[in-house]
């Protein structure tokens, strides 16, 4: 199976510099423009990332794309962090199908996908 993820609303969420679970609910906070409620837990996440409520603006009509960058060292410093991170992103794409989180191999923390925009 194959998805067309063209006209997607992308967001970069880069964990350059992230090295725990606060800092990385902080760089999703931002990334992903929560508001200021948002309880920067596991489950707070996973509902958010389901809640086209609190999408940016556009992404709910045009569907979210979320591209992580620089992950790997967060995964290796918290690893056991990093493997919760990926069941909350996974647990939130299955159940949401408008949501695509996608991991970034390669790169620095200043080049970007073309038509992406680090946030």
């Amino acid at each position: 199976m194959t998805e067309d993820l063209a006209g997607r609303y992308a967001v970069t969420l880069d964990l350059d510099g992230v090295t725990d679970k606060a800092a990385l609910m902080d760089r999703v906070a931002r990334a992903l423009d929560l508001p200021d409620w948002f309880g920067r837990n596991w489950d707070a996440l996973a509902d958010s990332l389901a809640d086209h409520g609190v999408w940016p603006a556009g992404a709910v009509a045009r569907g979210l794309l979320v591209v992580v960058r620089n992950w790997r060292p967060y995964a290796e410093t918290d690893p056991g962090g990093w493997r919760t991170a990926l069941d909350v992103f996974a647990e939130a794409a299955d159940r949401t199908p408008r949501l695509t989180v996608v991991l970034a191999l390669g790169g620095s923390s200043q080049e970007t996908a073309p038509g992406l925009d680090v946030l």
